[in-house]
């Protein structure tokens, strides 16, 4: 009986998707000034929002209980802890130099980052962006329960794609097919995961994230217990920045991302939802980009949030295929993009928009909006890589996998003295990439 309107914001407020324009820390602020006194107690209602993850429940607490109520909230076995973040820098020696001198390196695993929640025989698994995804991984609760001997803890972990017959680590793209809904079974036989913790924030009562890192490193040795299938990150502690590019490289050779770099001093406490410099990630794609940028169309977009609200917030961007003339999808976009470029898109767009996926284009992304392939951006990114998703080449290097740009931003440069069919081509993305296998690793140190 909801009239349309009503059905609108009753299945926006199901689905967690207001779309109200108003970021969490503004809400943050208010809290802060309205319950707390000034905003000058925006730390503490930060604080409780990063272990809780949880806007509303921060809310209800200040409404009910003020600010005594905010100061007690605590770590909670079933609530998503807001992940730490890192910041970047592209050499070791600017690393050290950031940490102080010396620092603990870690190995970035290409796979996906889980905090694991563990309660006697109960294992609720937590995505990046705070969403459970248990379900998913029931392998994953199963390795937790034999591997973790603590009865309650919160850990982190990366998760990482294996061949199941050789047990090397695969690409994390792999890790893709592991996100449907069903045949999870078949999935978890045919995409196994090994597991790489790396933090713990809480354990049999204890909030740990006060804790120095060392500290928390330490309880973790203690609380995992080794097999195939379950691991720490291997790490390095030095003050030598050739020992720390050494081990770069050999983390990059044995196919990870690069590092994570780590402060050790007091100071190196778990900073829930927050990036800083006690965490700085030294990758590969910071030392080069792809050899070239792309000319990619754009068939596709996807409403913005937050500060853009009533934006395009990113675009889905395709390689041209001259033997079949289609554009198939390579990636989704959205940083690079000035507040004058997010202003300016819309009415350059508006013309092209189309009420379907338009026939001549390939992709197995839904996006919001769908455009006629017409306009022509320039994309730079990290490497080109392998997707189940996009379909530019699509099994030319490898079943059910096209090619996909990482880490894609816009340049800056519209295209607009090129046709659609100018556009970069699968032989090219394919030249591409062939060409950055010899370049991942440039400069081996002897």
């Amino acid at each position: 009986s909801a009239t349309p309107k009503e059905a609108k914001y009753i299945l926006r407020i199901v689905t967690g998707k207001l779309r109200l324009g108003i970021a969490d820390m503004t809400i943050l602020d208010a809290l802060a000034i309205l319950y707390g006194g000034g905003k000058e107690a925006r730390e503490l209602f930060e604080r409780a929002y990063n272990i809780t993850s949880d806007i509303g429940y921060v809310a209800k607490i200040a409404v009910s209980e003020g600010l005594e109520g905010i100061k007690n909230v605590k770590i909670t076995i079933g609530r998503p802890i807001r992940p730490m973040l890192a910041e970047r820098l592209s050499s070791a020696e600017e690393i050290l130099s950031k940490m102080g001198g010396v620092c603990i390196a870690e190995y970035k695993y290409d796979g996906e980052r889980m905090q694991i929640h563990k309660k006697g025989n109960e294992v609720i698994i937590f995505s990046r962006r705070q969403e459970n995804i248990t379900s998913q991984y029931p392998d994953v609760v199963k390795i937790v329960k034999e591997g973790i001997t603590a009865d309650t803890a919160i850990l982190e972990c990366e998760a990482v794609a294996i061949d199941r017959e050789t047990g090397d680590v695969l690409p994390f793209q792999e890790l893709m097919h592991r996100k449907r809904k069903h045949e999870i079974d078949k999935a978890v036989e045919e995409y196994p995961v090994s597991l790489y913790f790396f933090d713990v924030l809480y354990v049999d009562g204890k909030d740990l994230t006060l804790q120095p890192l060392e500290e928390r490193r330490r309880i973790l040795e203690q609380i995992v217990k080794i097999s195939d299938r379950v691991n720490l990150s291997k790490a390095i502690i030095t003050d030598n920045s050739l020992e720390l590019e050494r081990f770069f490289h050999e983390a990059v050779e044995l196919g990870c991302e690069g590092l994570v770099v780590k402060s050790l001093g007091r100071e190196a406490i778990y900073r829930a939802g927050a990036r800083g410099w006690l965490w700085i990630k030294y990758k590969r794609d910071y030392k080069s980009e792809m050899i070239d940028t792309v000319d990619l169309v754009v068939v596709g977009a996807f409403h913005g949030r937050g500060r853009r609200s009533g934006k395009y917030g990113a675009l889905l961007m395709a390689a041209y295929d001259p033997e079949r003339d289609v554009f198939p999808s390579v990636c989704k976009v959205g940083s690079g993009f000035t507040d004058e470029d997010l202003e300016k898109l819309p009415m350059i767009l508006d013309r092209y928009k189309i009420a379907h996926r338009h026939a001549r284009v390939e992709t197995g992304m839904e996006a919001e909006i769908w455009f006629e392939p017409k306009l022509v951006l320039e994309i730079i990114g990290a490497e080109i890589t392998l997707s189940p998703i996009h379909r530019a080449g699509w099994n030319l290097i490898k079943e059910d996998t096209g090619l996909a740009i990482r880490f894609p931003r816009f340049t800056g440069r519209y295209r607009f003295d090129k046709a659609p069919e100018d556009a970069t081509t699968i032989k090219e993305l394919l030249d591409m990439y062939n060409s950055q296998l010899k370049k991942i690793v440039e400069t081996p140190i002897s």
